[in-house]
């Protein structure tokens, strides 16, 4: 709870002429518009116990829980690939759409298939949710998967920005640098 109260306050948007009011029984902050932000806010209640602190039977406690996604990419749901893929980036003169093209040698989505199921697509998946695409090729090599490679197609400058996004921390995750043509 401290980390919410933190972040609020410390704001500029704190900074308003609106000061925090206090009834028995409840924290509360206001959150207004500035002219520094664009955001607008609610106002911030939290019920607390009034009682002897020494009481932990009628003390009510709030836990904030926050979950981050660890950047993976996944060729079939719920099993991460674990080999780290070379990956070429292309984009258009004009900036509108790109291409990105990812090379797995001996991807580890070979030793686990035939347990766990077929191949489905290519999924990038991260705190903002899933990117995917179903472009995906196997390369054999005397009859034995060899590697894999998968295209994803972004279409406007939206697209791009999300996909560089999820570059940006998959590659903090795994070690891997940009490195311009």
């Amino acid at each position: 709870m401290a980390t919410l109260q933190t972040m609020a306050f410390s704001s500029p948007v704190s900074h308003c002429c609106k000061k925090p009011q206090f009834l028995p029984g409840m924290i509360s902050g206001v959150v207004c518009h500035s002219s520094r932000s664009a955001f607008t806010g609610q106002a911030l209640s939290i019920p607390i116990s009034r009682q002897n602190p020494n009481r932990l039977n009628n003390c009510r406690t709030f836990t904030l829980t926050i979950q981050m996604v660890k950047p993976s990419i996944q060729f079939i749901p719920g099993k991460d690939e674990q080999t780290i893929p070379d990956v070429k980036l292309t984009k258009s003169r004009d900036g509108t759409n790109g291409m990105a093209i990812f090379k797995f040698d001996q991807p580890s989505v070979f030793d686990s298939s035939g347990e766990v199921g077929d191949i489905t697509g290519f999924f990038m998946i991260d705190d903002e949710g899933t990117l995917q695409s179903v472009d995906v090729s196997a390369k054999f090599v005397n009859g034995r998967p060899a590697g894999i490679e998968a295209k994803y197609v972004m279409r406007t400058p939206r697209d791009w920005d999300r996909f560089m996004r999820f570059m940006e921390r998959y590659a903090n995750v795994n070690g891997l640098q940009f490195i311009k043509s």
